[in-house]
Formats: C-alpha cells, structure tokens, sequence
C-alpha cells in the first residue's frame, strides 16, 4: 500500500508527459477509430500542450494506428448502412469530426449514385409499407420527412416520392 502515494505523486508531478499522452490516445482509439482532429481535441481537453499532442499524433499515424482517409471511409459505409444518411449528411458528420475537406470529397465520390438512390427508396418503401393505411397526403409528408431527415435531396426525393406513390 506504501507504494500507491507513490505513484500518484509521480502522476500529479508529471501530468503532461509524452507517454501519458500516448496511453491516452490509444485508450480513446480502443472503443472506434477517430480523426486525428478527434484525438488532438481530446488530448488538449485532457491538458496535453500542442506539442506533445502533435508528437503523439504523428506517432500514431506513423505507426498506422491513425489514417483519417481509413477514418472516413469506415465512417462513411457504417452511417451509409446502419442509418441509411445521405452523402451530404455524411459529409456534414465529416466535417464536425475535422476530417479535411479533400478527404471527405474522396469519400463522399466513392459513393456510387444508384447505391443512394436505392437506398433511399428501401427506406421509402418500409416508411411508405407501415402508413399505406393513411390518406395520401399523410403518407406523402411522412415518406418526404423520413429522406429529409436522413439528408435526401428535393430532387430525389421527389422523384422515389413519383415513382411510390399512385
């Protein structure tokens, strides 16, 4: 037991050290893979200063433990298949998570147009199957609202909404 005070007093002296840091950010990278803007922010709010987060960073993506393009494609194709969102809601998700604006236009052009687009009407059809009951009018504003949420352009969903509906 005479050793924990030990240990803790080490930690307090030296709370911003290399290695500190570095555990740091593999704990964070442990649960899912993060943007490197990710890690920085987390390591600034954890009391790191820019120059050990850097080194830290520059590490990790030397080591290949921190790719921000492998970041955003992963991202990309698991929103595009669990929550069904648009390219233009991915790369608004993107953006917020700093990945920089030539790889989200890398990834955003991966995604083929037929792909969103049947995408879009899978989720239109299973919204369009459990309110078929409805007066048309609410079924309209109801398929319409579920591709507005999900980030679904006018135009296309005009165009699922004309192809659904009679």
């Amino acid at each position: 037991m005479k050793q924990l005070p030990k240990l803790i007093s080490k930690v307090e002296q030296e709370p911003n050290s290399y290695a500190d840091a570095q555990s740091i950010a593999l704990n964070a990278l442990a649960p899912r893979a993060r943007s490197r803007s990710e890690l920085h922010d987390h390591l600034i709010k954890r009391g790191f200063d820019e120059a050990t987060s850097a080194a830290v960073l520059d590490n990790l993506e030397l080591q290949g433990l921190l790719n921000d393009l492998e970041f955003a494609r992963a991202w990309s194709e698991s929103r595009q298949r669990q929550k069904k969102l648009s390219k233009r809601t991915i790369a608004q998700e993107l953006r917020t998570k700093g990945v920089a604006a030539d790889i989200i236009e890398d990834v955003i052009s991966e995604i083929d147009l037929d792909v969103e687009y049947q995408m879009a009407f899978d989720l239109a059809q299973r919204k369009y199957r459990s309110c078929s009951h409805l007066d048309s009018e609410v079924i309209y504003r109801r398929v319409h609202s579920v591709l507005a949420r999900k980030g679904f352009d006018h135009s296309l969903t005009n165009r699922i909404l004309r192809e659904l509906l009679p």
